[in-house]
């Protein structure tokens, strides 16, 4: 029964699935990135996604169009996280404690609209929601083994790829992304050089929102062709942990989000096995726990090494 999984056909279906499994983290890490280096943890990406995903089949229904879903998506992303930013920014509200709200309001919202629009709490199939088409690439299709793994996927798995470079020269190459690091490395100095903390950390905010959204179109237009209750499953939290890992860096994200991309690939390989299915779906969220660990590990042995105690 093993040989199976030891073919060059079998390698080839698991990497298309990595890739697959992988887009939505890669935005939703290039979204919590982007908010780390100006020093906010948006921990209502989770909710950012699920209320983009929805709007998506929703407006890509109303108009026939694929890009409307989409940039309805970004609507729907971009009004939770206006909604953070308000919250956090004017009223001063925790953005742990904001971040959970958030989510779990997405959570129930989308459920209620989807019973107003369906009269189904479960899924959306009852509306005629369109999919993002998959793109086969030019030259690279033709290739050997590459061809199949690169080439066939989503629009929107590429687009993800271009946005690991993107947001690279959008943090590191740019004068929003040189006002980004300085708020998030010292407000207090930024500030005193004229640089508005708040329009700053409010740009951070739409900018982790947007990226976010473009993953939850990506789970109902292209990794389903549908909207289904709470189909996030955790994929905002895995994003802010590969944004945790990439220590700032846009290649680690997307490297990162590879890994949990592999992770899932893995426990769905292996829950053909007959193996037990709760025991199997953890490996994903296992493997974001002990990822966490070792940074954890890392930074205290840095800590240590530099002689700086750590007090408790």
């Amino acid at each position: 029964m093993l040989e199976q999984f030891f073919t060059l056909e079998y390698l080839t279906s698991f990497l298309i699935s990595v890739i697959r499994m992988s887009t939505p983290l890669i935005f939703c890490a290039l979204g919590a990135l982007i908010a780390n280096h100006a020093g906010i943890i948006n921990m209502a990406l989770e909710g950012t996604m699920l209320m983009a995903s929805l709007v998506a089949v929703v407006i890509s229904a109303l108009t026939t169009s694929v890009l409307g879903g989409i940039l309805g998506a970004i609507l729907g992303g971009l009004f939770i996280s206006l909604l953070f930013a308000y919250l956090h920014l004017n009223k001063q509200s925790d953005l742990i404690i904001t971040g959970i709200a958030l989510n779990t309001f997405a959570s129930g919202a989308t459920v209620y609209l989807l019973f107003l629009l369906t009269g189904d709490k479960g899924t959306s199939r009852l509306l005629q929601s369109l999919s993002v088409p998959n793109w086969n690439i030019p030259l690279i299709k033709d290739i050997p083994f590459l061809g199949k793994v690169l080439s066939g996927h989503n629009a929107l798995t590429y687009v993800a790829f271009l946005a690991v470079l993107v947001t690279f020269i959008l943090v590191f190459k740019s004068r929003l992304g040189l006002r980004l690091r300085a708020v998030g490395f010292n407000p207090n100095a930024a500030s005193s050089v004229g640089i508005s903390v708040k329009k700053v950390k409010f740009q951070a905010f739409l900018l982790s929102g947007l990226f976010a959204s473009l993953g939850g179109a990506f789970m109902s237009m292209g990794y389903l062709s549908y909207f289904a209750r709470d189909m996030m499953a955790g994929r905002g939290f895995i994003g802010i942990a590969a944004a945790t890992l990439a220590g700032g860096q846009s290649l680690g994200a997307l490297l990162a989000s590879l890994g949990f991309g592999a992770a899932n690939a893995t426990s769905i390989t292996l829950a053909t096995l007959n193996l037990n299915a709760d025991l199997v779906a953890m490996i994903p969220y296992l493997a974001t726990v002990i990822g966490l660990v070792i940074v954890s590990a890392r930074k205290l042995a840095k800590a240590k090494k530099k002689g700086q105690g750590i007090d408790f």
